[in-house]
């Protein structure tokens, strides 16, 4: 049994209620923001286009619009992924992934369309051929081939971002990769600026295409450097110890100093950076297993890799730096009396903190803990004693579907295990396939999809 930062009885069931608001992003204002912005890309064209006559002009003019569109949508993506607390707690690490991943395939494709209208217009108007005007234009325009190198790159990076390539390459490979990107948008910049026509005769578009990519770009310094680097030097966190949880799963306790400052939520989680000799390079998710204290924070980690089975030989006093916390799957989702938490393997881990902070009376907040063998069970005397010192319902589900008799996590198994099951919130934390199947169980349930909360934190 791990020793919590605290023992339960010290911590009152409303600990999380405490915490200070703090501004977060609504997800429909944060989508019509980016609409916007796409409509003034079309409307730079328009004001710089007089006139568009004839099969090529139509053509070159499409691919001016697509290029604008691409080079807007390149800035976007690369702010979504800029650990913007507002964003990460108001819309959710995986919803957010989740649009960069949709937004990356537009801008690709944006990209490709762009250079291809751009060149089959300047073929019509020369009364040539696409192959011939291309080889033109990358032997006698140094910017067109700047810009071309940028657009395969950003090729390159969607392929490798695509499911069937990730499934196949390490996180750290896929993330070293990416880092292609920050490249490909710089090459972009000067390209537009060199080429573009609604940027060569405009110094007020030229001044606000500069402001938007320096305002991402100082977002990105701010919050994945500066402030990891602020802070590391006020809360100086270093590896108290590590405790063996499972045969594959551990806990990392850390020390640290005015944790409470960090204002940290049960269900979030933190970018964290361990500084040895063979982790300091990569900084890898995890989410908190314990509500945080002044001076001690968990977490707690399943070897499903190089990187998380390097934490169990961790020593301590190692030094840490963190990111975050990240996250909107917490108590601020909730719009019921009743909850009901799912967890599935690993997934228990957020929402073993959850099952803590809470508010609930009794009878008022149910876990239901999926695993594939009783040994693979963590945390089972603290949910135990957190269980029976709240008045809440603990359910282990151990064991294979044959050896239960088919799926314990249906409509049919959940509806006659949690009384009202369509009265409550329910928070799922769990692989992808467990968590897909049993937010299609609870909305076969009758169960709102506002009220089903969850996110994923794969690559």
């Amino acid at each position: 049994m791990t020793v919590l930062a605290e023992p339960p009885t010290a911590l009152a069931p409303d600990a999380s209620a405490a915490a200070p608001a703090r501004s977060q992003a609504r997800p429909g204002l944060v989508l019509g923001l980016i609409a916007l912005g796409a409509v003034g890309c079309i409307g730079l064209w328009w004001q710089n286009t007089p006139s568009v006559s004839g099969l090529g002009d139509w053509l070159t003019n499409a691919g001016r619009i697509t290029g604008l569109l691409a080079g807007y949508a390149m800035v976007v993506l690369v702010a979504l992924m800029a650990r913007m607390p507002p964003l990460e707690r108001g819309i959710g690490a995986d919803r957010l992934a989740r649009w960069h991943a949709m937004g990356g395939r537009y801008a690709v494709s944006l990209v490709v369309a762009h250079g291809l209208l751009i060149t089959w217009g300047y073929a019509v108007a020369a009364h040539t051929n696409p192959v011939a005007e291309g080889k033109t234009l990358l032997l006698s325009y140094p910017d067109v081939l700047m810009g071309t190198v940028a657009g395969l790159l950003l090729v390159g990076v969607g392929i490798t971002s695509a499911r069937a390539a990730r499934r196949r390459m390490r996180y750290e490979t896929w993330f070293y990769l990416h880092l292609y990107t920050y490249l490909a948008i710089a090459l972009a910049f000067s390209h537009q600026f060199a080429t573009g026509a609604e940027f060569m005769s405009n110094p007020t578009a030229r001044w606000a295409w500069s402001l938007l990519y320096a305002a991402v770009g100082g977002a990105i310094l701010w919050y994945r450097f500066a402030t990891p680097v602020r802070q590391a030097r006020r809360h100086q966190l270093r590896v108290d110890r590590v405790v063996r949880e499972s045969a594959d799963t551990v806990s990392v306790v850390l020390h640290g100093l005015h944790l409470d400052e960090l204002h940290a939520e049960a269900g979030q989680f933190f970018r964290f950076r361990f500084l040895t000799k063979d982790l300091w390079w990569v900084s890898s998710p995890y989410s908190l297993s314990a509500p945080v204290h002044p001076d001690k924070l968990r977490i707690t980690v399943k070897d499903l890799g190089s990187h998380s089975r390097a934490l169990a030989a961790l020593t301590p006093g190692t030094r840490v730096v963190t990111e975050g916390p990240y996250g909107a799957m917490t108590a601020a989702r909730r719009t019921r009396r009743k909850v009901l938490l799912v967890a599935g393997g690993v997934g228990i881990t957020p929402l073993r903190a959850m099952f803590q902070t809470l508010p609930a009376d009794p009878g008022e907040l149910t876990l239901v803990y999926r695993a594939s063998s009783a040994d693979d069970v963590v945390f089972r005397a603290e949910l135990e004693a957190l269980a029976a010192q709240r008045g809440a319902r603990l359910h282990l589900v151990t064991g294979t579907r044959a050896e239960l008799g088919g799926d314990p996590l249906s409509t049919e198994v959940l509806t006659r295990n949690v009384p009202d099951l369509a009265g409550h919130d329910v928070f799922v934390c769990g692989p992808d396939g467990m968590t897909e199947a049993v937010v299609s169980s609870l909305r076969a349930a009758g169960i709102p999809r506002q009220r089903i909360h969850h996110e994923s934190f794969t690559f």
